[in-house]
């Protein structure tokens, strides 16, 4: 069953190389690696062309303008020939090498449609040690009506299904990986299953990590979603999982 991870960069030099090698050291021995570029002029494109030769005929690319981040994530997937379908963003990495066989082991014995994991967030400064453990181990369906979602770097999922229920929706600004989520497992109810595994090391400070307004953004985003797909919520109700996530870092700071 051939995998297809996508990375989208942007003037994604600095971190793209611990990207790359992660990929190339996957045991999976069926991987495409899709890269969307959207332009990049700090040296992205040289680099992925100095690891062409590694991946011996595993390795597509393109680089061209785009609309944002989820516009250049819809471009991988339609690029994509595997039957399953991953994220891997390019200033993250996995966590260890056999997180893709891992997943798709799981999602072949377990007949599902998609699997999720754990990650990790690391400083830049020090990517051995972990700030902040991200535990998908307790989401549940319905707990998407409260903002929750799996860990979305972890989240693997047959292409069959994103042909079934649709694409990520460009017109979000950070949150449409929460909106495609709420699409597929809350109103689709596509088959999942949790896998009790550290899949990928995040560095903080992404798109949807950094920031007040940011956090505004994305409950506003949330809010949106909901009502587009007709999920009776709000955004007091979404707000509480930020007392679930005060606790879980809290938790974790104590260990």
């Amino acid at each position: 069953m051939k995998v297809s991870v996508i990375t989208v960069t942007w003037n994604s030099a600095a971190t793209l190389r611990d990207t790359l090698e992660s990929v190339l050291a996957q045991t999976y021995p069926d991987i495409e690696h899709i890269v969307v570029d959207g332009g990049s002029t700090d040296g992205t494109m040289e680099l992925i062309r100095a690891y062409e030769a590694l991946y011996v005929g595993r390795l597509r690319y393109i680089s061209e303008p785009d609309r944002g981040i989820y516009d250049a994530m819809n471009k991988g997937i339609g690029m994509a020939s595997g039957e399953v379908v991953g994220i891997l963003n390019s200033d993250d990495f996995y966590t260890s090498n056999d997180t893709v066989e891992r997943l798709v082991d799981e999602l072949v014995c377990c007949g599902v449609d998609a699997v999720y994991g754990d990650v990790h967030f690391v400083d830049d400064k020090d990517l051995t040690k972990c700030v902040r453990y991200y535990s998908s181990e307790s989401f549940r369906r319905w707990k998407m009506r409260f903002g929750f979602m799996p860990a979305h770097p972890s989240f693997y999922c047959r292409k069959e299904v994103y042909e079934r229920f649709g694409l990520f929706s460009t017109s979000y600004k950070v949150a449409a990986d929460f909106e495609n989520l709420l699409r597929l497992i809350y109103v689709g109810k596509i088959s999942i299953q949790y896998v009790p595994k550290d899949c990928v090391t995040m560095r903080t400070g992404g798109a949807s990590t950094s920031g007040l307004a940011s956090h505004r953004q994305i409950l506003a985003d949330h809010v949106r979603a909901y009502r587009e797909n007709q999920v009776r919520s709000n955004a007091l109700l979404d707000s509480l999982r930020y007392i679930y996530k005060v606790i879980e870092i809290a938790k974790f700071k104590l260990k």
